[in-house]
């Protein structure tokens, strides 16, 4: 296996499989608890050391995964939860009819809706999350009442949150009462918690958008596969080859 970024070693070989665009940390420990990871022809073991020189081999298992990697964008209704469900809630996952290898990448909180991205491929969530790589998402927001241009120049700058100051976001005015805002990154209920701190409450706020993928015409609850095209580029960005 060839190593296709720096990487500072000795490294743990969930983390080394990781860098190298195999599979996500937690998948890699399946492997390894399977048998399927070797490191100069012994198998592995959790937490195992990968040195500079040593080889690491992988079975057909995983060696077959791109071939199963899947891509949805999925149109989240109000009232579903992103993730782990309390009792009487649905999630994402059930409401696509997708199987539990499945996973959001991100979340959406239950009184919101739009555009999430549902897979199979632990590869791209932190390359996706992670605000350093500054991927773009577009929101729709509507207030309780008119905004001020004033509030908008400092939701653009960056609003203060408990002691955390947002980054920079663009933020562009559709009405009195409707925002576009779009986001680098994605702290917990970021959106309603910086308009709350200028005095607005959200009443509707919907993603439309997650880097090039769009949300468009798809219908609540519905779900469509990437294009092979989208994939591509999707990946690509992400630098996953």
């Amino acid at each position: 296996m060839q190593d296709i970024k720096k990487i500072d070693y000795p490294i743990r070989i969930n983390r080394y499989l990781y860098l190298n665009n195999i599979c996500s940390r937690r998948g890699a420990d399946k492997f390894i608890q399977n048998g399927e990871v070797h490191i100069n022809g012994k198998v592995a073991k959790l937490g195992q050391k990968v040195n500079k020189g040593d080889k690491v081999t992988i079975g057909k298992t995983i060696k077959n995964l791109k071939e199963n990697y899947k891509y949805y964008i999925y149109n989240k209704p109000i009232g579903v939860v992103s993730h782990n469900p309390q009792f009487g809630e649905k999630d994402a996952i059930q409401d696509a009819k997708l199987d539990s290898n499945f996973f959001p990448v991100g979340r959406l909180d239950k009184a919101s809706e739009g555009l999430m991205l549902l897979t199979n491929d632990g590869r791209i969530v932190n390359k996706i999350l992670n605000p350093e790589f500054s991927h773009k998402k577009e929101y729709e927001v509507k207030l309780d009442k008119p905004i001020k241009n004033h509030d908008i120049k400092i939701l653009s700058k960056g609003v203060d949150i408990e002691g955390y100051k947002t980054k920079p976001a663009q933020v562009l005015k559709s009405s009195e009462k409707t925002l576009k805002m779009t986001l680098t990154e994605g702290k917990k209920h970021q959106i309603r918690r910086m308009l709350m701190a200028l005095g607005y409450q959200v009443q509707n706020l919907k993603r439309v958008s997650i880097m090039h993928l769009q949300l468009k015409d798809l219908r609540t609850s519905q779900k469509r596969e990437l294009t092979k095209q989208e994939s591509k580029v999707l990946l690509k960005e992400l630098n996953i080859v």
